[in-house]
């Protein structure tokens, strides 16, 4: 049966945000994740020193710090090699993503999918437009031509400006949370209550801060590299359209799961610790309504209806995203961007 409560679900409906916190077990939820990127940063290491990008491969440091080592060491940010997505462009034959048990236990976990059963009813989508991130101090990270920090605070935007307006009908829910602390300091989210009242904003391309990713087609250094907007994809709602007196940061423990609706304004404070803040950033959908990047591909994650559609092998999900990426890797698409910097309210 679905989770929330009849005041639960009215405070979501009403505020455009939920917080529940202590929701998932962190030690058999969040850790076996932990221990999987572990693994997927040993590799990551073995390759940039091999190749010479780095001095050691730091295998001495907890993960946050050395993460952010290699960061400063290589001079890039690697987010797309932990990341469970594809990049909007320059998708290669050989370009990083992970995929593994541990992610799709957390995104088929059962009680996660109570509570977002409670939101989209009983048959669940899963979401491609999802990520996890992992945000290293912004004093430490490289810089950009023009000297921005190419991972800083996430401008505001609403997760239905990111995607095409094919899916404006969606119900597309978002369940963000946090693998290790998200503080004030680290760089939590912040979210603007009771926007979602207002609809679909537009969204500027470019703009101040933002968080942005390096897609590279491996970590070698003959690899092209090429910076792209990750995150809000890059996008960002004017000020003007705020009360930011309004604006409410969210710190969050792990086990801490927040829930927006595609249309609640949200971004994130900057990193300004010593070490990386990580989350999951994962969306739901009823089966059958439009994802907004139908070229990635969704799975059955729920269904009462027709139990024997869900997919429940990690390995079919991953072989989903490899042959993804062998088919855009041969395909012209365009970006996942409906917005044009000519907008009079990006001026």
């Amino acid at each position: 049966m679905p989770c929330l409560t009849d005041e639960q679900l009215a405070h979501f409906d009403e505020e455009g945000y939920l917080l529940l916190r202590g929701m998932l077990d962190v030690e058999k939820v969040i850790q076996p994740i932990i221990d999987e990127y572990h693994g997927v940063l040993d590799n990551l290491a073995c390759e940039l020193y091999q190749a010479g990008r780095i001095a050691s491969t730091y295998d001495d440091l907890p993960f946050g710090k050395r993460l952010t080592q290699i960061v400063v060491d290589s001079g890039q940010i690697h987010a797309q090699y932990f990341d469970f997505s594809l990049p909007q462009t320059g998708i290669e034959a050989d370009t990083p993503f992970w995929v593994g048990p541990a992610v799709f236990r957390c995104i088929t976990n059962p009680d996660l999918l109570d509570a977002v059963e409670s939101i989209v009813g009983p048959e669940i989508w899963s979401n491609p437009v999802q990520h996890v991130r992992l945000k290293p101090p912004e004093c430490l990270v490289p810089k950009d031509h023009n000297g921005q920090a190419l991972v800083s605070a996430t401008n505001w935007h609403q997760d239905n400006g990111v995607v095409l307006p094919e899916a404006d009908d969606s119900e597309v829910l978002t369940v963000w949370f946090p693998l290790n602390a998200a503080t004030l300091e680290n760089g939590c989210l912040q979210i603007m209550p009771r926007s979602h009242r207002q609809g679909l904003h537009t969204h500027c391309p470019g703009g101040p801060g933002g968080l942005w990713i390096s897609i590279k087609s491996s970590a070698l250094p003959e690899s092209s590299s090429t910076h792209c907007p990750g995150g809000p994809g890059g996008l960002w709602i004017p000020e003007l359209f705020m009360d930011m007196d309004a604006a409410l940061p969210v710190p969050m423990q792990p086990g801490d799961v927040l829930f927006l609706t595609r249309h609640t304004i949200h971004g994130s404070l900057t990193n300004a610790s010593d070490d990386v803040r990580w989350s999951f950033d994962l969306r739901y959908n009823p089966v059958g309504q439009p994802t907004g990047r139908d070229l990635f591909p969704g799975f059955v994650a729920r269904s009462r209806a027709n139990p024997e559609s869900v997919l429940r092998d990690p390995m079919a999900w991953e072989k989903l995203w490899r042959d993804t990426r062998d088919r855009l890797a041969q395909e012209a698409h365009t970006p996942f961007n409906r917005w044009s910097a000519d907008a009079a309210v990006c001026a």
